[in-house]
């Protein structure tokens, strides 16, 4: 008998191995990047742009395997208004792995590398959902000469795992997660990372989408667990950037209450999972705050992927920000001919 078990686990992996080789060979025939790959020395990028016009605007997706995927209801959206440019970073998706530490200053450096490569060099509105906060919060304090307005989705804050966990008795860190993004980047050659989330449903996302997602899955864990591991590096990078200055800016905050599973996943009572919000509404406050002409916008009815759940809200957003850009362009440029006249 136990030898038939060892021998049926044996099938298994050769099995989900096989199924795995096939399934990464199946998503770059059926699957190819939607954008282009550019060379920012040594390994590439996928850069997703769309439209055209300026300011340009880039979006930074959150911590996860979707990558660009995550801007699937609003992309085409600001690509009617203005470039609008989605990448993937290191190890996500289309993007080439990197062998190094991944913290929001390498982050940084990349997307930087990556604008030059793909040769966009107007002004550029970030928008950055969780994560992606503390990213483009280090890219202003690192090349802020190059961006002109920010966006931030329900963006994580550099003290919110002291924060939270003060305020509603929790263990706010995302480590909690480290041991099954570990396990799941360890055992991604046999096939079950593929297979969990083919079956994990399509949410709100276009159907095509979704399988665009799952079909990179097993290779974007790898990328998603680098980034995770370097959450701390991360928060510190991004704490050093102290002020937004004079930049548009608008914070969108996920109001809607935690859900059942959400609360039991961060080992919560109901009571604490409404401090836990209002703690996450002053940290995202206090990110606004951070520019004199920066805003919150509370948006009661979403949980923290604000882009899928309301991407309308989003898009006004963006839009707005967009707006004032150019209004701030044009006043400059007024100043300019005045200053010539003179």
């Amino acid at each position: 008998m136990l030898l038939g078990l060892l021998l049926l686990l044996i099938l298994l992996i050769v099995v989900g191995a096989i199924y795995e080789a096939l399934g990464r060979k199946n998503a770059a025939g059926n699957y190819p990047p939607p954008g282009k790959l550019v060379d920012i020395g040594g390994r590439k990028m996928h850069i997703d742009c769309r439209g055209t016009g300026s300011p340009t605007v880039v979006f930074e997706s959150g911590l996860g395997t979707g990558g660009t995927i995550d801007w699937t209801l609003v992309h085409d959206e600001i690509a009617g208004v203005t470039r609008a440019c989605a990448y993937d970073r290191a190890g996500i998706m289309w993007s080439d792995a990197k062998d190094t530490p991944q913290r929001a200053s390498a982050v940084a450096d990349d997307l930087h590398a990556l604008l030059r490569g793909a040769g966009i060099t107007n002004p550029l509105v970030l928008v950055g959902h969780s994560i992606g906060g503390p990213y483009t919060r280090t890219y202003v304090g690192k090349y802020g000469e190059q961006v002109a307005g920010l966006v931030m989705v329900d963006a994580s804050h550099p003290d919110q795992v002291a924060r939270l966990g003060k305020a509603a008795h929790v263990d706010a860190h995302p480590r909690q997660a480290g041991w099954i993004m570990h396990t799941a980047t360890a055992l991604s050659w046999t096939g079950i990372v593929r297979l969990a989330m083919a079956n994990a449903g399509q949410g709100k996302l276009p159907k095509d989408a979704a399988a665009r997602m799952a079909a990179y899955a097993s290779k974007s864990v790898h990328g998603a667990t680098s980034e995770l591991d370097g959450f701390d590096q991360t928060m510190d990078d991004a704490r050093a950037v102290k002020s937004f200055g004079n930049r548009p800016v608008i914070v969108l905050t996920a109001m809607a209450p935690l859900k059942p599973a959400e609360l039991a996943g961060l080992s919560l009572k109901a009571e604490d999972g409404a401090r836990f919000k209002q703690e996450w509404k002053a940290l995202n406050a206090e990110q606004a705050a951070l520019s004199t002409r920066g805003r919150q916008q509370l948006v009661p009815d979403a949980g923290h992927y604000i882009q899928i759940d309301r991407p309308d809200l989003v898009i006004a957003a963006v839009r707005e920000v967009v707006g004032d850009v150019r209004a701030d362009e044009r006043r400059a440029g007024l100043h300019a001919d005045k200053g010539t006249t003179r």
